[in-house]
């Protein structure tokens, strides 16, 4: 870049004019530019200079708290991270919020219990302005006595169906002389923490010698009471004496609601939508018009995880219809009037298998309508040397599903031929003439996995493997203790062990005012990795 003002030294005599236009050209053409670099990045937390009154006070008479700080702070998400033991009726004001500041301010609105340590844990809300660096689990504490309670429990939150925990789960202390089965209902606790985002472990500090009852929540509301609808819950049926040394586990799970219909709504010209809680698997539902029964078909929503059921009822001409329904000591009769609408239900097949059928599965095909009867003698299947393979069907009226069950080969491919009135369905409607086609992969493509456990306490027992918390494959065993799953697909699996206590072949939860716990899950530490052509076997010692 020197040489960028030769053409200047040609023409320009003064040596003195020379000098100064050639430093100008260095600092200005020729300069290297480069960015301004700063320190070693802020990663220290905020720290306390004083609180006015100190922290960890006795005889403590104010409404109105000071803590300041070496440097400006954020206060963020308080209502949720902000834990006061006990609880307050009135929740404090707490200043700045949001904005930065040097001190943060807390003004009591309620009327303090004598006597009495309070703590204030804040969880991560407290962060410095410029990093974010959190001041982690910063606890304010005082007592409105002369001391200061010091007593502590510990324990762990356990999920009773999830295998890991919600986080921000509360736990509450009452006292077990004044505790009833209503109180988690109606009172707030005498002492309360909270998981936050931990997940697993919790500690209640501060506390009074004393005898307690112990009460997990993991709620929606955030009252510190018990909502059936929305609510988990946990809880030990003994009494806790504090102090203790005793490592206690909650277990959390959410009741079946109790069952409750909703009201039908028209959604075609023969087909009802009704929704519903808690478990419908045993209600009865009937109709009526003009007192006058007539038959309906109740099925399962189409959409997952949608607690509502499709009700079809007849062509006939109808201006209201009443659906009566029962469950246990449930009984409600609903009305609903029926226009003219310009959608009626008409039968569709869908075919639900995909286009490699795996040798656990079956063929299986959706309707849109319920099935009333299946003419095998219309219905073919063939491998793909046209040989006729020996079928049988079954149709499941909640699911509208019909399952096709044949023996399966390897690389065989197989042609499903449905000839026209096969299927006739509620409304005396046939189908069109059908035909599927699927194909099987080698045995060794899939992988065989058994399982062998160890001190299993009792029986029946249901075992489940899962991918990604869904189940995928499953067997039940009223003595056998050794389950082989055969051409599984390759993957990785989550072994869940089910005691069954009541032989019904599903896990129930637990109800607390029945004082029953939900029946015991116990989850395999880590995956099973089960691999094309592979034989797995796992011993899995259930303690």
């Amino acid at each position: 870049m020197l040489f960028c003002g030769l053409q200047l030294f040609e023409t320009m005599t003064n040596f003195k004019n020379i000098s100064i236009l050639l430093a100008s050209l260095l600092l200005i053409n020729c300069a290297k530019r480069t960015t301004i670099s700063g320190g070693d990045k802020d990663t220290i937390a905020p720290k306390i200079i004083n609180s006015l009154p100190k922290n960890f006070s006795t005889n403590f008479e104010g409404n109105e708290i000071k803590i300041t700080f070496d440097e400006l702070i954020k206060v963020k998400d308080i209502n949720k991270q902000l834990i006061i033991s006990p609880p307050m009726k009135k929740q404090p004001i707490i200043v700045p919020q949001g904005s930065a500041s040097k001190f943060i301010s807390i003004k009591i609105l309620d009327t303090l219990q004598p006597n009495t340590t309070y703590s204030f844990n804040f969880g991560q809300s407290i962060t410095d302005n410029n990093e974010g660096n959190p001041f982690s689990q910063f606890k304010y504490v005082f007592s409105t006595g002369n001391t200061l309670d010091s007593l502590s429990i510990v324990g762990k939150i356990k999920d009773a169906y999830n295998q890991k925990p919600d986080n921000f789960v509360s736990v509450m202390l009452y006292d077990a002389k004044t505790f009833t089965d209503s109180t988690v209902y109606k009172e707030n606790p005498l002492y309360i923490t909270n998981t936050l985002d931990s997940l697993k472990e919790f500690s209640l500090e501060n506390l009074k010698e004393g005898s307690y009852k112990i009460i997990a929540l993991k709620e929606k509301t955030n009252n510190n009471k018990f909502n059936t609808d929305t609510d988990k819950i946990g809880f030990i049926e003994s009494t806790i004496t504090i102090p203790s040394s005793e490592t206690i586990e909650l277990e959390l799970f959410q009741e079946k609601l109790a069952f409750k219909a909703e009201k039908p709504t028209q959604e075609s010209n023969n087909k009802l939508f009704m929704g519903f809680k808690g478990d419908i698997k045993n209600s009865t539902i009937t109709a009526s018009y003009g007192n006058k029964e007539i038959p309906i078909k109740v099925s399962k929503f189409p959409v997952k995880n949608k607690d509502s059921v499709q009700i079809f009822y007849p062509n006939i001409k109808m201006d209201s219809i009443q659906i009566s329904v029962s469950n246990g000591n449930y009984n409600k009769t609903f009305s609903s009037k029926l226009k003219t609408l310009k959608i009626t239900d008409s039968l569709k097949l869908e075919n639900k298998t995909e286009n490699v059928l795996a040798f656990r599965e079956s063929f299986k095909i959706k309707t849109n309508t319920p099935i009333l009867n299946i003419d095998e003698s219309k219905i073919s299947i063939k491998n793909k040397d046209s040989i006729p393979v020996k079928f049988s069907t079954k149709y499941v009226d909640f699911e509208q599903e019909i399952t096709f069950d044949f023996k399966k080969e390897e690389n065989q491919k197989y042609i499903l031929n449905i000839l026209p009135g096969a299927i006739k369905d509620f409304y005396e409607t046939t189908n069109d003439s059908l035909k599927y086609v699927c194909e099987t992969k080698q045995l060794a493509d899939y992988g065989n996995l058994k399982i062998n456990l160890i001190n299993v306490k009792r029986f029946p027992i249901i075992v489940e493997l899962l991918i990604k918390d869904e189940v995928v494959y499953k067997m039940n065993s009223n003595s056998l203790t050794s389950f082989y799953f055969e051409t599984i697909e390759p993957n990785l699996y989550t072994i869940r062990i089910i005691y069954d206590d009541n032989a019904n072949n599903e896990w129930d939860t637990g109800n607390y005012l029945a004082k029953k716990q939900a029946e015991q899950i116990i989850y395999f530490p880590k995956e099973i990795d089960v691999r094309a052509n592979w034989d797995v076997e796992q011993d899995f010692i259930l303690d």
